[in-house]
This record gives C-alpha cells, sequence and structure tokens, in this order.
C-alpha cells in the first residue's frame, strides 16, 4: 500500500495490518529455511513495511497526545 493510503486507515485497522504483515514475514522467513523463497528481497522489503506502518501508528499516537494536551 502506498503512505497515504496508509494514513487514511484508523489506529486499529492499521494495527490489524502490522499483525497481518508480520503473519506473512514469519511465512517468509521459514520458506527462507526451507530454501523455498526464490526471492530473498521479498524479506527485506516486508521489514521496511512493517516499520512504515508502525512508524504512521506513532504518529497518529503522537497527533492524538498533542490535540489532548
Amino acid at each position: 500500500m502506498k503512505v497515504n493510503e496508509l494514513r487514511a486507515l484508523s489506529s486499529e485497522e492499521l494495527e490489524s495490518k502490522v499483525l497481518e504483515m508480520e503473519e506473512e514475514q514469519l511465512r517468509r522467513r521459514c520458506n527462507q529455511v526451507i530454501s523455498q523463497l526464490p526471492n530473498v528481497r521479498l524479506l527485506r522489503q516486508g521489514r521496511r513495511d512493517i516499520a512504515q506502518v508502525k512508524t504512521i501508528i506513532n504518529e497518529k499516537k503522537r497527533e492524538q497526545k498533542e490535540a489532548t494536551a
């Protein structure tokens, strides 16, 4: 997903997206161990995607905290 699409999602949707992405990342790592992952680049891209979503979650939390303060 693109960053703008992710920012449009709610915090709950982003949290579920992170869980889904982490499960997919686990499957990729397992496939790499048994040599069934055709493209190792997917591991790095998966880590970056998860970090990107977590960053957006933290930005939203920070915005909410600043709005209440």
